[in-house]
C-alpha cells in the first residue's frame, strides 16, 4: 500500500497525464482543422483558375458560332475583302484589321521610347521633390476615361493638328517618293495618325508605370558598382539598368499594345470611320473595335450581325497572337538568361 506522503505524487502525475491527453487532443483537432482549411483554400485557388479557363472558352466558342455564317458565306476572302456594303451584304474585314495594325503601329513607335525615356529620368535623374508630382501625373493620365480621350482628340487635338502637324508633314514629304503617298493628302485632321496619336497618348501612363517599378527593383549594389567603376549614367542603364529589367519592360510594352490594339471610344472619335485601305496615314480609315462600335446595334439580319462578330472573332485572335509571341520572347530571354 502507498504511504499518505506517496499519494500526493502519485495524484499529480495523474493529473499531468490526463492534462497531457488533453493537450494532445486539442493539438490534434487544431492541426486537422487547418488540414481542412487547406485543403479548402486549395480547391477555391483551382476552382477560380479553371474558372477563367472557362470564361475564356466560353468567349472563343461564342465568337465562332456567332461569327459562323459569315465565315461559311465568305470564306478566306473575308480577310482580304476591303468592301463593306450592308445594302448588298458584301463584307471584308481588310480595311479594318488593317486600321488597328497600323494605329497600334504608329502608337506603340511612339508611345514605347517616350514611355521609357520618362522612366530612366524618374529613377535615374529626377530630383525628389519632382518625382512625386511627375509619377501622379502619370497616374492620372491612365485613370481618363477613353471617351474623354476622344472627346478632346475630336474638338481640340484633330483642329490642332489639321492646323499644324499635318500641313507641315505633306509640304515636308511632298517631294521624297516613298513617303509623299504615305503622307500626302488634305489635311482632314482626323485619320489614321490621328487616332494613332491619341493611342500613344493613351498607352503611354502603362509603359512608363511598368517600366519606373521594375527600374526601381534593379538592386542598388549593381549601379553603384557600376558608378564606382566609372560608368556614366546612360552606361549605368544600358549595361545594368536594361538588361537586368528586361523582361519586366517587355511585359509592360506588351500591355500597352494590348491596349491599343482593344481600343474602341477614343479611337471611333478620331479616325474617321471609313472602310478603306489608304496608303497615306492622313486620311480617314477605321478599326475592328471602331466598326464593331458603330455598327452592332444597328445590324440588320444574320449575316450583317455575323461578320460583325467575326470582326471581334479576328481580332480575338490578333490580340491572342501578339501576346503569345510576346510570352514565348519572354521564355527566351529568361532561359538564355538562366543559361
Amino acid at each position: 500500500m502507498p504511504s499518505s506522503r506517496e499519494k500526493p505524487v502519485t495524484d499529480m502525475a495523474i493529473g499531468r497525464e490526463a492534462f497531457g491527453g488533453a493537450d494532445v487532443a486539442s493539438r490534434s483537432r487544431v492541426l486537422r482543422r487547418m488540414r481542412l482549411n487547406d485543403l479548402g483554400f486549395r480547391w477555391i485557388t483551382r476552382g477560380a483558375a479553371l474558372a477563367v479557363l472557362a470564361l475564356l472558352g466560353g468567349v472563343i466558342v461564342s465568337l465562332v458560332v456567332g461569327a459562323a455564317p459569315a465565315l461559311r458565306a465568305f470564306g478566306f476572302g473575308f480577310l482580304i475583302d476591303e468592301s463593306w456594303n450592308p445594302v448588298t451584304e458584301t463584307f471584308g474585314a481588310l480595311a479594318p484589321i488593317y486600321g488597328t495594325v497600323v494605329t497600334s503601329l504608329i502608337a506603340m513607335a511612339i508611345a514605347v521610347p517616350i514611355g521609357l525615356l520618362i522612366a530612366i529620368f524618374l529613377t535615374e535623374l529626377c530630383p525628389l521633390w519632382l518625382r512625386r508630382p511627375i509619377g501622379i501625373a502619370i497616374e492620372l493620365l491612365a485613370g481618363i476615361p477613353s471617351i474623354i480621350y476622344g472627346i478632346w482628340g475630336l474638338f481640340v487635338f484633330a483642329p490642332f493638328l489639321q492646323r499644324t502637324l499635318q500641313p507641315a508633314l505633306i509640304d515636308l514629304f511632298g517631294n521624297v517618293p516613298l513617303l509623299a503617298a504615305v503622307f500626302e493628302g488634305p489635311p482632314y485632321g482626323i485619320g489614321i495618325l490621328t487616332a494613332g496619336l491619341i493611342l500613344a497618348i493613351m498607352v503611354l501612363p502603362f509603359i512608363t508605370s511598368i517600366s519606373r517599378d521594375v527600374f526601381e527593383a534593379v538592386p542598388p549594389v549593381l549601379k553603384e558598382a557600376a558608378y564606382g567603376i566609372g560608368c556614366t549614367t546612360w552606361e549605368v542603364v544600358r549595361h545594368v539598368v536594361i538588361p537586368y529589367t528586361r523582361v519586366g519592360v517587355i511585359g509592360g510594352v506588351m500591355l500597352g499594345l494590348g491596349r491599343a490594339l482593344g481600343e474602341t471610344m477614343a479611337v471611333t472619335f478620331v479616325i474617321g470611320n471609313a472602310h478603306k485601305v489608304p496608303v497615306s496615314i492622313l486620311a480617314p480609315g477605321t478599326t475592328i473595335s471602331a466598326t464593331i462600335a458603330n455598327e452592332f446595334t444597328e445590324a440588320v439580319g444574320d449575316l450583317y450581325t455575323a461578320s460583325l462578330v467575326a470582326l471581334g472573332l479576328i481580332l480575338f485572335v490578333i490580340t491572342f497572337t501578339v501576346l503569345a509571341i510576346a510570352r514565348y520572347m519572354l521564355m527566351r530571354i529568361e532561359r538564355r538568361a538562366g543559361a
